[in-house]
């Protein structure tokens, strides 16, 4: 199962911001740390926002935050609320699908994956929070290969 490009950005941005659950961080430093639009992740953050996932301080000094510990934001429940189809195959179309038996393997497929996921939470993938807040706050001047630290 491939995730959308928009879950990948929902899952980056609660790890950006679990990396240092005590720090406030802009949109444009999230969006220069993992080289992704400042529109898309504007979209990402209000809807992670509306979920009661991160949370938004207003002022010269604000930012964003996760809206509770990471250790309670359970990542299944991260997916399912981002992604909007777990159907692998387009079988409404199909010609063959009253009698195969693909649509209920699939579906038994990705209920195990998401299963997998709800026994993780943020703070489960944030075990090296340090190294994490370290690559963040390297300098991202686009010299650096993704995964890698700006020299």
């Amino acid at each position: 199962m491939r995730l959308t490009r928009y879950t990948d950005y929902a899952l980056r941005v609660l790890l950006h911001l679990g990396a240092d659950e005590a720090r406030l961080c802009s949109i444009a430093e999230m969006a220069r740390a993992h080289r992704i639009s400042q529109n898309h992740l504007m979209k990402v953050v209000n809807d992670l926002g509306r979920a009661g996932l991160v949370a938004s301080v207003r002022g010269r000094r604000g930012g964003i935050r996760l809206a509770r510990p990471a250790r309670e934001i359970n990542v299944g429940a991260v997916v399912r609320l981002t992604e909007r189809d777990f159907d692998m195959a387009d079988c409404a179309t199909c010609v063959i699908a009253p009698v195969c038996g693909l649509r209920g393997a699939l579906a038994r497929a990705a209920a195990a994956f998401l299963a997998t996921l709800d026994g993780f939470t943020l703070a489960d993938l944030l075990q090296e929070r340090g190294a994490m807040a370290a690559l963040l706050a390297a300098p991202h001047d686009g010299a650096a290969e993704p995964g890698e630290l700006a020299a």
